[in-house]
């Protein structure tokens, strides 16, 4: 029991080094590279063209990788305790089809002119929220969850909301289809402070929320009639942590737009090596999403450079690579 103990302790302290050594060599790198001893010295002194690239450009590209990627890994570990399936991600469940198709409305009636920035956020959480509750309800019968009737109606609703999504795009004119397929790809690149704000506390209450629970999902994990047995209360618990999956998968598709395979691989991959005890995996799985999509935004953005590629596309390509290469050097069986 030490020993397991000890392992999680150490996990937690080798994830905090890495994320601290993640966050230097993000605000060191780019078109202008800084030393650590610059880096110290710019934030001392506040001025210059310096600090305003390091406080107002990477340092809240930082944060929004650091709570979006916890916040989609995090997500990922509670929907796969949920289903007890290694295959269901965030945008398994249709959030990101709805949070797409609510961006899509929004631009191709040209409704995002209404309130100024604030509006593709808000139309995109609105389609999230739409298809959670869509999910939710058509999910339930005589007050009571099916697990599966769940899985399977959020991927119906994530086919139709981008067969939907599709229809627009093929209907509507270049200038809106370049938006609409660039917001699809994914960016942190957000410029207003406060929707990174709301993001990064988001994220840390989803992460305080979900740890509440994880001995109920743990007893989750071995099947809804047993968990009931253990004296825990199934409904409640499955609604609490599928409303917060699903609200910081939303919270993250509004502001930084479809990022994928990061509530697929962080969770596997460290389950694999740390182990399936939900009470250190929802920890190491926030820390590991936040590392993975701060190096993925930093490679995103400079290999290119000038130019930035889309995130979403490296996350897919190293997500993918990494994940098919841990799976085949396991011992384990997932």
């Amino acid at each position: 029991m030490k020993s397991k103990y000890l392992k999680w302790g150490l996990s937690v302290i080798i994830l905090s080094i890495l994320l601290i050594g993640t966050i230097l060599l993000a605000l060191s790198i780019g078109e202008i590279n800084f030393s650590i001893s610059e880096i110290i010295d710019i934030f001392k002194n506040k001025t210059g063209i310096e600090y305003t690239i390091l406080s107002k450009i990477r340092l809240p590209r930082i944060m929004l990788g650091l709570s979006v990627g916890g916040a989609l890994s995090l997500s990922g570990v509670i929907l796969q305790g949920i289903y007890r399936n290694p295959l269901v991600e965030p945008y398994t469940m249709g959030i990101s089809g709805g949070a797409a198709f609510g961006v899509a409305i929004t631009i191709v009636f040209g409704l995002n002119m209404l309130i100024g920035s604030y509006m593709l956020p808000i139309s995109g959480f609105i389609g999230a929220v739409v298809t959670v509750f869509l999910v939710y309800f058509l999910a339930i019968r005589k007050n009571h969850f099916n697990i599966n009737r769940m899985l399977l109606i959020g991927v119906m609703i994530s086919f139709m909301a981008s067969s939907a999504m599709m229809f627009l795009m093929s209907t509507t004119s270049s200038e809106n289809l370049h938006s609409i397929v660039f917001w699809v790809m994914g960016s942190l690149d957000e410029p207003d402070s406060f929707l990174v704000k709301v993001v990064f506390f988001s994220s840390i209450s989803g992460l305080l929320i979900t740890y509440f629970f994880s001995n109920q999902l743990n007893a989750l994990r071995l099947g809804e009639s047993k968990a009931k047995h253990l004296g825990v209360n199934t409904n409640l618990t499955i609604r609490v942590l599928f409303i917060t999956a699903s609200l910081l998968t939303g919270i993250s598709v509004a502001v930084s737009g479809v990022i994928g395979f990061v509530g697929l691989v962080i969770p596997h991959i460290l389950r694999i090596i740390i182990g399936a005890d939900l009470r250190i995996l929802i920890i190491t799985s926030f820390l590991g999403g936040g590392i993975f999509l701060i190096l993925c935004d930093l490679i995103s953005r400079t290999i290119i450079a000038p130019n930035e590629l889309p995130i979403g596309v490296i996350t897919g390509m190293i997500g993918g690579l990494v994940f098919i290469f841990v799976l085949s050097k396991s011992k384990f069986n997932i």
